[in-house]
């Protein structure tokens, strides 16, 4: 059981340090807002990630949907990624008045159609917690508590880590170059979802 406890706060605080379209948006946040007011993105990202593991455990328990279902949903959220991408391509200074480019609407669309993040919990997290649930009562979802505890923490290591730098990438002459950055990562996040998924499908 210690084994499988350790594995699953390793799998979340490796899934925390992954770059992501998350962790993208959190960065994102923390220059326009500052680290404290990223730490809303941070909690409903943790709060979205949690519903989907949880569906995910629930779903497989009666329910065997096929991975070509999860690989549909990823072309959509590449579609949402480039969305994101062009909007914050065109900041080219910091508006605190304007924030619309990372909406809590957006970050929940943009989490719920990762197909990946789906997949993952499906082909990596389930198998684990079952085993676990085989030992403990509720084993399953004692599972996906840890993973999540082990994703907040290392998320919030890593925007505090950003946050030191906020100053040097807030000025004026930078703020352009680092948000075309930022939109490009957005951008490769969606094409690598939109590779596999064409991938799979023409396999």
């Amino acid at each position: 059981m210690t084994y499988l406890v350790f594995s699953a706060l390793l799998l979340g605080l490796i899934g925390g340090v992954i770059p992501g379209p998350v962790l993208t948006a959190v960065f994102t946040e923390i220059l326009i807002s500052g680290l404290f007011k990223s730490f809303r993105l941070i909690f409903w990202a943790l709060l979205i990630e949690t519903i989907i593991a949880l569906i995910s455990i629930l779903t497989l328990s009666y329910v065997n949907l096929s991975e070509a279902f999860f690989q549909s949903i990823s072309i959509i959220g590449a579609a949402i990624l480039i969305w994101i991408s062009i909007s914050i391509w065109k900041i080219n200074k910091i508006d605190i008045q304007n924030k619309n480019h990372l909406s809590i609407g957006k970050i929940t669309l943009m989490i719920t159609t990762n197909g990946m993040l789906w997949t993952y919990w499906i082909t990596v997290c389930f198998p684990k917690a079952v085993l676990l649930n085989e030992e403990i009562l509720y084993g399953q979802y004692l599972f996906m508590i840890l993973v999540q505890i082990g994703w907040l923490v290392s998320t919030i290591i890593l925007a505090f880590m950003f946050s030191k730098f906020r100053k040097i990438l807030s000025n004026p002459n930078i703020v352009p170059f680092v948000y075309k950055i930022f939109a490009l990562a957005f951008l490769y996040f969606a094409f690598d979802m939109l590779y596999k998924s064409i991938m799979f499908f023409v396999a």
